[in-house]
């Protein structure tokens, strides 16, 4: 398609610039930062490259232009984070009107989004993911306050206290809690059935430190290096994320002080991630390291922890600032992902 339209020009010795949709929007907890990500995405996209057109779908999910008519541009780039949108819902729409799009085919979304699934591919395959349970809504509101006692009791038994209680499939860590004491439990996941059906509840990983690995590429896969998120309050929360400013805001620390054979087994790992979970094009993949105050014996444990198939793309999102540190800048890799979109 790439030599198509290069060849095909206006008047002589002019290249068509191709016509690239951003999408953006959406109907998920994550609408307002989508909106975020996208002005950014909008921002850097090469004018004379390019010619953008921005398409918005508002939370109730209309869209700003007919769906149909995704059918005339040569490629769509999705800037939409969370449920109806990086779950394989939208990429199932754009490959039945056959345009070529940015980041994750159906399968690889739908993997990376549900955080339940994802661990299990992880645990099938023998890689490291921290002990957890699922609780689904329609067994807790079934249940009378006795037996949400004994589910409680059920998950210190088998993960120990504090847990972590997470929407199954959400993302920018809405709706996640942190419980240090059973009491918590009840609030943390009425929080999470907020955002979900289906919560899980994870054992902490003591003294954690939170890295992430940017992936990019299709069938050949490039790891970027290894940054990590220093977050100021409990835990890298949404606030922390997006709307903590001065002296709790999180620190990104670019690459990450970690030895070299650890970040080389990082950035293999995250590969080998990607590929299972069948996240092509573009992926993040965040890891947790057991802390050195941990206590443990011999080397400090490593986690996967989840992977984002349409990671931030804001002025502060990890993601492309950890490719400008491998070399890549933010324009160039917006290159690179319509590139590998039209390529697959």
């Amino acid at each position: 398609m790439t030599e198509e339209i290069q060849a095909d020009s206006t008047h002589a010795g002019a290249v068509r610039k191709l016509k690239v949709v951003v999408l953006y929007g959406g109907q998920s907890g994550e609408h307002e930062v989508s909106l975020m990500s996208s002005a950014s995405v909008l921002e850097e996209l090469d004018e004379d490259k390019y010619d953008v057109t921005p398409v918005f779908i508002d939370p109730q999910g209309h869209w700003s232009v007919p769906i149909e008519s995704l059918r005339q541009y040569d490629v769509v780039f999705p800037v939409m984070h969370g449920p109806m949108g990086e779950d394989g819902t939208v990429q199932g729409l754009l490959k039945l009107l056959g345009v070529p799009f940015v980041g994750a085919e159906v399968v690889g979304s739908a993997v990376g989004m549900d955080k339940c699934i994802f661990k299990d591919v992880m645990r099938a395959h023998g890689l490291p993911v921290v002990r957890s349970l699922v609780i689904r809504r329609y067994e807790w509101t079934r249940a009378s306050p006795e037996e949400h006692a004994v589910i409680i009791e059920h998950v210190g038994c088998e993960l120990g206290w504090p847990v972590f209680v997470k929407p199954a499939n959400m993302g920018s860590s809405v709706g996640i809690s942190k419980c240090k004491q059973p009491e918590q439990m009840p609030t943390a996941v009425e929080e999470a059935f907020r955002w979900d059906r289906k919560v899980l509840v994870e054992a902490a990983v003591p003294c954690a430190r939170e890295l992430e690995v940017s992936i990019l590429g299709n069938d050949e896969l490039q790891a970027s290096v290894v940054g990590e998120v220093k977050p100021h309050r409990e835990f890298y929360d949404y606030a922390a994320k997006y709307l903590v400013k001065g002296e709790e805001e999180s620190e990104l620390i670019i690459p990450a002080s970690i030895p070299a054979p650890l970040m080389e087994r990082i950035q293999h790992l995250a590969m080998q991630v990607a590929r299972l979970a069948e996240a092509r094009g573009m992926t993040r993949v965040d890891f947790l390291l057991e802390g050195a105050g941990a206590g443990s014996a011999g080397e400090p444990g490593l986690f996967v922890n989840e992977i984002n198939t349409i990671p931030g793309f804001t002025s502060i999102s990890m993601y492309p600032k950890l490719w400008e540190a491998t070399g890549l800048p933010y324009s160039s890799l917006l290159d690179k992902l319509i590139e590998l979109a039209l390529e697959r």
